[in-house]
């Protein structure tokens, strides 16, 4: 066994290896943020063995779990790389050169509000970064941060996990939609009229746990909900032709306020605006690529935020 305390005897990217296999806990995808091959990670992980005498991760249940020792080490070796990269300055890291691939959780409405801009960027700046997207529920998305099986959340989360770190993007707030010819020239529907129409209601599960329901289950009313859906993108198309009402938040209507034959109007009843936040988890936080797609994302939310306002 090599001594650790010995710099002289370590190959210090040997730390940089283990430092990427405790975020990713998984030998493929330490391999392609390292663009390293695979057995090359696996002969690193050995060698690692050996230097720390211990497991550091072991296969459990199909994923690499981290031994008790490589708990202790992670927020260590993480701020000890952080500093080198400081020391290092831009030099460290170039987006233009970085070969990566990113998975991503959201919605379709956080894919309509922050791909196109991020795409763009991505294309212009980073060309080497790759993006898988998924979509599940909000509980789904957390645990797929937890679990290392995902990079960033983005979306709503109002409580948080230990250990998962957040980052607002903006503030969101909801607006109705009907139909024009079923609002009888009215501009907007009263609290009556609001509970009196037949709702649609975009969730990834069903039931009415959302801040719409339950800001009116704060007054003592609730709604009638007919059609419930998971995609925020289809939602305004349903109410072509109907008497059906959505409230949703307002960016996911951006495509369609030009849209002659619908009205569109505050909800008669106060709703809490809500933040939308990307989320990912503390050991991710200082991973330089990492950090500067979660500033990326951040400007691309901005400048969409204010080409709307």
């Amino acid at each position: 066994m090599h001594d650790v305390n010995n710099l002289r005897g370590v190959d210090l990217n040997l730390l940089v290896v283990l430092d990427a296999l405790l975020a990713e806990r998984h030998v493929s995808r330490t391999a392609t943020r390292l663009n390293m091959s695979q057995p090359a990670v696996s002969h690193a992980l050995g060698r690692l063995r050996l230097l720390f005498n211990d497991p550091l991760l072991v296969r459990r249940g199909g994923q690499l779990v981290p031994s008790a020792k490589a708990m202790e080490i992670a927020p260590v070796l993480g701020q000890a790389l952080r500093q080198m990269r400081e020391v290092l300055g831009p030099n460290g890291f170039d987006p233009a050169r970085e070969k990566r691939g990113f998975r991503l959780a959201m919605s379709d409405y956080g894919s309509a509000v922050v791909l196109p801009g991020l795409l763009r960027r991505l294309r212009r700046e980073a060309p080497g970064i790759e993006l898988v997207v998924t979509q599940s529920s909000r509980e789904a998305m957390l645990r797929l941060l937890l679990d290392g099986e995902c990079d960033l959340a983005l979306g709503v989360f109002p409580d948080l996990p230990e250990r998962l770190q957040a980052g607002q993007l903006a503030i969101e707030h909801f607006v109705c939609v009907a139909d024009r010819n079923s609002m009888a020239g009215k501009d907007r529907l009263d609290m009556d009229g609001y509970l009196a129409s037949p709702h649609v209601l975009v969730a990834m599960n069903d039931g009415t746990n959302t801040e719409i329901d339950m800001a009116l289950r704060a007054l003592g009313h609730t709604r009638h909900v007919v059609v419930t859906l998971p995609h925020w993108g289809n939602a305004p198309r349903l109410i072509h032709g109907t008497d059906l009402v959505l409230t949703v938040a307002r960016n996911a209507l951006a495509l369609h306020e030009t849209d002659p034959s619908l009205v569109f109007f505050e909800p008669p009843f106060p709703i809490a605006p809500f933040p939308f936040v990307q989320v990912w988890h503390e050991r991710r936080a200082s991973d330089p690529a990492h950090l500067w797609l979660r500033n990326t994302i951040a400007d691309v939310v901005t400048h969409a935020q204010r080409l709307t306002s």
